[in-house]
């Protein structure tokens, strides 16, 4: 008698993991947080010892097949459309799509389930996001003529609904089992008539590495004011920028002297943010590159600011420096009004700072008692916070070391441990006996 999927759990020896994404670990695919999700989730599964292959859309420039950090077998997609379109994985969006969707199909069904599954081994295909859509159907329906479809496992994820306008539901809700990253999208995708399974993002575990205390405090100190606080993320109006700002305001209107120290991207809403800011009397520096990104070149850029109550950083910010920052601040401000999962809240609890998050899809985040969590877009909620900290430091401390304690649940080898027991009860249902 064969063994029940009931009792099989999930082994590198039995499953075979593929990823297919836009985005990537490559600076040519590296457009926003999707790029780092699955660089991280395929390291973390080729790390616990599954063979794991992550297509994307990758640098021209570099090998088509190439074994990257971990042991992931990275599988670099039109590249030959990516020749004419050097600016970036979106840059030619549309023939990229339809590449992707006409080659990849084969290639994993002939050249990766079929061996696969010839070598005992299941194989389980996540797609992620809009664009991946069609890619994961025609797949489904490729696998299905090959008899291979009942022997395979096929997800698609949605880390938030941008280009769900784009899906046929209907066919990828038959085809696939669809995910997603919280309870507030799981919510959310019920609109669409979806009910996904929600499996959460995570972060990786070196982000909980202890950080040197001398250089945490060179951080602060150079910051200067009061009160220090933090925010990095898009210049996009739902990360409620405007609000940060106000808050800013608020607290010197009551006699404190904070700084607000921000990363933001390219958008132009950048430009709004910071005449909202000078009109009220903030003042406003712009901080280029450091002649040296290490802690000697930080401290001395942010030192040049140490007058401004808001420097806006405008050069890339390395890992190092942003868990500097997130440490050194009384908070940071991950404060966006809607919010798939919030990732940056997760960081910033890693690094022992306080989060300011909001009340969306930050499931892991306790009202004062890990984080601080909003439940209006008033910038007093904000103050008033501030204030109590201020006041309760004792209390401050208490919230780091919860907050710490939090963020190691969701380090990447965690989230692979709770895909494993997903992707065992997916088996189950398919091949029941």
């Amino acid at each position: 008698m064969s063994e029940s999927p009931l009792l099989r759990p999930v082994t590198p020896e039995n499953t075979e993991f593929v990823l297919l994404s836009f985005e990537g670990p490559d600076q040519y695919s590296m457009a926003g947080g999707l790029g780092v999700r699955v660089t991280e989730l395929a390291r973390a599964l080729a790390e616990a010892g599954f063979r794991t292959h992550l297509f994307f859309v990758g640098d021209p420039h570099r090998p088509a097949v190439e074994t990257g950090e971990g042991g992931t077998i990275l599988r670099r997609w039109s590249q030959w459309i990516s020749r004419y379109y050097p600016s970036g994985v979106y840059q030619g969006e549309k023939e990229k799509i339809y590449d992707f969707q006409a080659s990849v199909p084969g290639v994993v069904a002939d050249e990766i389930a079929a061996p696969a599954l010839r070598e005992g081994r299941t194989p389980v295909i996540m797609g992620e996001e809009w664009h991946t859509a069609g890619t994961m159907i025609a797949l489904s329906d490729l696998l299905h003529v090959r008899g291979l479809r009942r022997q395979s496992v096929l997800t698609w994820n949605a880390n938030h609904t941008m280009g769900f306008e784009n899906v046929d539901f209907g066919r990828l809700n038959y085809t696939t089992t669809i995910t997603t990253v919280s309870h507030y999208m799981k919510h959310t995708m019920w609109i669409w008539g979806i009910n996904p399974m929600v499996i959460p993002n995570g972060i990786p575990a070196r982000l909980l590495e202890p950080l040197e205390p001398r250089a945490v405090q060179a951080i602060r100190a150079a910051v200067g004011g009061d009160v220090m606080m933090a925010k990095v993320g898009r210049w996009d109006p739902d990360k409620r920028w405007n609000m940060a700002v106000d808050a800013a305001a608020r607290l010197r209107q009551i006699g404190l002297a904070p700084c607000l120290v921000a990363r933001g991207g390219i958008e132009p809403h950048e430009g709004e943010v910071l005449h909202n800011a000078r009109s009220l009397g903030l003042r406003v520096q712009n901080v280029p590159a450091p002649a040296s990104h290490d802690l000697d070149g930080w401290t001395a850029a942010l030192r040049q600011a140490a007058d401004a109550d808001l420097i806006n950083l405008k050069f890339f910010v390395p890992e190092h420096l942003l868990r500097l920052l997130f440490a050194a601040a009384d908070v940071t401000l991950a404060n966006s009004g809607k919010e798939p999962f919030g990732i940056v809240g997760l960081e910033v609890m890693a690094s022992g700072g306080i989060a300011v998050t909001g009340a969306t899809g930050e499931e892991y985040a306790r009202a004062f008692e890990n984080a601080v969590v909003l439940e209006t877009d008033d910038a007093n909620e904000i103050a008033t916070a501030v204030a109590w900290m201020r006041e309760n430091t004792d209390e401050v401390e208490r919230m780091r070391a919860a907050a710490r304690a939090t963020a190691t649940a969701y380090t990447w080898s965690a989230v692979v441990g709770l895909l494993r027991k997903r992707v065992q009860f997916l088996i189950t249902s398919q091949n029941p006996r």
